[in-house]
């Protein structure tokens, strides 16, 4: 039986060059490899970008609604075998959709290696990732260090170059002067009290 992965880490840990390289080293060996994406990641659209500039377009772009495993089971009748399927910012899908990508890897035999966040720039879970870090198989943490030096678990959301911890959970980088970075849970706290005494400061004007 195959089974389902969850590589996860902060922001700018190499999730995506990763996927690519795992992606190269099966079609190096003649196998053949699907990458799977959800819509609602609409950086670089149909499109896995690496921050290292490597690029390649999705096999299956995934709305909210789409049943991944009959997708998959789709696919394969029209072009047969796969032998490994490579999932990008797993964290947008569906608990629903984990499930189904679960199901893919048991009942289809194909493993399935999910690339993405664990937690938002609030230190919230995501609903795919929570999925994913009950009933993955294989759960890896890709290590990245915070600007201090430090290992980075937490992803801080940046606007205007100024970091913030409030808003929708979903906020795409490189759009609407949002950006991203990860940060060590010592240099997070800091931020965000220094962030909270100018919303107070403000709030007092």
């Amino acid at each position: 039986m195959s089974k389902l992965y969850f590589r996860y880490g902060a922001m700018n840990c190499g999730k995506s060059t990763n996927l690519l390289q795992v992606a190269h080293n099966y079609e190096e060996r003649g196998m053949k490899v699907i990458i799977i994406k959800p819509k609602t990641d609409n950086k670089g659209g149909e499109k896995v970008i690496s921050r290292l500039g490597i690029t390649r377009k999705v096999d299956l772009w995934i709305n909210k609604n789409e049943n991944i495993y009959e997708k998959v089971k789709e696919w394969i009748q029209q072009t047969g075998k796969i032998n490994c399927i490579l999932v990008d910012e797993v964290q947008f899908f569906r608990k629903e959709q984990i499930d189904q990508l679960f199901e893919i890897a048991v009942k289809l035999d194909i493993p399935t290696m999910c690339y993405g966040l664990r937690t938002d720039f609030q230190m919230k879970g995501f609903e795919g990732s929570s999925r994913l870090l009950l009933i993955a198989h294989s759960i890896e943490e890709l290590k990245n260090i915070c600007h201090c030096g430090k290992k980075a678990i937490l992803n801080g959301r940046k606007i205007n170059g100024k970091f913030v911890f409030e808003g929708e959970q979903v906020a795409i980088d490189n759009s609407d002067d949002i950006e991203y970075e990860a940060l060590c849970p010592k240099c997070f706290f800091e931020y965000k009290e220094k962030y909270k005494k100018n919303k107070n400061n403000k709030n007092n004007i």
